[in-house]
């Protein structure tokens, strides 16, 4: 599918997602959470596509926010919707099962952090800036900004981004854990293919049943998610990959994994 608001590239078995409206510093409109669900679907089924990475066009913005002409022009039950198709797309996003890195290359605002969020891992140049700034507007983080920004660092960092609407540098965010990694701007595409290609070079199973395990863990006790543990635990021991990634390592050699 041809897409008017993103590019799809693939890179050996990475799909690379930009955002490509940046005369609006690539603001997430509902035309465009049509395009990035179409998208994601098709990188879900794609059985030679294992990680995403997403970034914007342009040296500016990875995504500046939710399109504020939309915004302004909602009512009650209308915001509603729009909070609930938003919450179903990075839903989808989060639960891809397959590694996903969001590369954010300069602002990274509102829709768009909540966005960075959803993604298994974050990068980002050192010169971008973040933030959840929808209070300034008299409204909240509705893409499940509040929810994610919690659990990912926590509910005390949370309530400052969230409550003061501010603007955090990279650096800032690295510091808190929002960030998982930061580059220079010129290093950040290499830098960021190279934490992709390092991840999937590791067993596939065991990566996805790793993302699974700890997502799922995140709403449960840590008695539950341990339970969860032990399950995926087993559920790796079962497959092919468990036995080649031992023998090798016995054998001292690398592992050739068949994702099975």
């Amino acid at each position: 599918m041809t897409y008017q608001n993103l590019l799809l590239e693939r890179q050996g078995p990475i799909a690379v997602l930009t955002f490509n409206r940046p005369k609006v510093m690539n603001a997430l409109n509902q035309e465009t959470l049509k395009e990035l669900s179409h998208a994601l679907d098709a990188v879900q089924a794609d059985g030679e596509l294992r990680g995403l990475i997403l970034t914007g066009a342009g040296d500016k913005a990875f995504v500046a926010g939710a399109d504020i002409n939309e915004l302004a022009k909602m009512d009650p039950l209308g915001a509603k919707h729009l909070a609930h198709h938003g919450q179903t797309v990075l839903g989808k996003l989060e639960t891809l099962g397959k590694p996903s890195i969001a590369m954010i290359n300069g602002f990274a605002l509102g829709g768009g952090l909540e966005l960075a969020l959803a993604a298994t891992l974050r990068t980002a140049a050192n010169t971008a800036r973040i933030g959840l700034p929808e209070v300034s507007l008299g409204i909240i983080p509705g893409y499940g900004g509040t929810q994610r920004m919690a659990r990912i660092a926590g509910p005390g960092v949370a309530r400052e981004w969230v409550l003061t609407g501010d603007m955090y540098s990279a650096e800032e965010g690295h510091r808190v854990g929002v960030i998982n990694r930061l580059f220079a701007p010129e290093a950040l595409r290499e830098g960021t293919l190279k934490l992709m290609n390092t991840i999937l070079s590791r067993g596939p199973v065991a990566v996805r049943l790793a993302i699974e395990t700890i997502r799922r863990g995140l709403n449960m006790s840590q008695a539950e998610g341990e339970l969860i543990e032990t399950d995926m635990f087993g559920l790796a021991a079962t497959t092919l990959d468990m036995k080649e990634g031992m023998q090798a390592f016995l054998e001292k050699r690398p592992a050739a994994f068949k994702n099975r």
